[in-house]
């Protein structure tokens, strides 16, 4: 038997992968975190499959609910927001489940930061503009940032900016920003980016935390800073010029 991790996607239930499907329909215990993954993805259970909301839990807890369904001989459908390659907690549930001798694969899924940029329709990278993408978090009262990986040090590259889990800090974030990019630098807030409420928020950087204190906009949102939001004069890809030779 097996635990499979699977990226539920960033909120609507038909970014589920066909993967995701099959493997929540062969399960017979589905293990998902009720504030975050749509109800709608349990009706692919099985009729007799038992469902586990986690969002009240400590990991100890979860791991032993998963580790009594294997014992059972059942697989595990181990369903997590987004794509499971960034902010997931991954990590530290499988080394449990490898303590314990479980077996486990991971399935991916659509991430929020793609689906932000599907909402706002605008490639994070551009030709002449911005060809790299960081995808980071602002620390607050969480784990801490690792030594160079301060959001002052990221934004010093002045490309494309994603930003997770900081629109709550947004005030105190965009000073650290204005130290590298200008003010007039084009922001996107994406919140709840595919759910049904999503809403999405345009503003200049110098701007950025009075609107997002009259939206009103606190959790659950994907900030995007980035020359490449503006650019309606970047250069084109070689990938489809006449020039390239094929």
């Amino acid at each position: 038997m097996t635990v499979h991790f699977i990226g539920a996607g960033p909120g609507a239930p038909d970014l589920l992968t066909l993967r995701g499907r099959d493997l929540i329909r062969a399960s017979g215990l589905i293990v998902y975190a009720g504030s975050l993954i749509p109800t709608e993805l349990l009706a692919h259970a099985p009729a007799e499959a038992r469902t586990l909301d986690t969002q009240n839990l400590t990991l100890d807890q979860i791991v032993d609910a998963i580790a009594a369904a294997h014992a059972d001989g059942h697989d595990v459908a181990r369903l997590q927001s987004g794509d499971l390659s960034i902010y997931s907690a991954l990590a530290e549930q499988t080394r449990r489940l490898d303590d314990l001798g479980i077996p486990w694969d991971v399935t991916p899924g659509v991430p929020a930061f793609a689906a932000a940029s599907a909402a706002i329709g605008r490639e994070l990278t551009l030709p002449e503009v911005a060809q790299t993408v960081i995808l980071t978090r602002y620390q607050r009262r969480s784990t801490a940032m690792p030594e160079g990986e301060d959001l002052a040090s990221l934004a010093a590259h002045r490309t494309t900016l994603v930003l997770h889990l900081a629109v709550h800090a947004v005030a105190e974030l965009v000073p650290k920003l204005l130290e590298s990019y200008p003010a007039d630098c084009p922001v996107a807030v994406v919140a709840r980016a595919s759910w049904p409420d999503e809403a999405i928020l345009w503003a200049t950087l110098g701007s950025l935390a009075e609107f997002v204190e009259r939206a009103g906009i606190r959790r659950t949102a994907i900030i995007v800073v980035s020359p490449a939001l503006a650019a309606n004069t970047s250069g084109e890809s070689h990938l489809y010029s006449a020039e390239r030779t094929r």
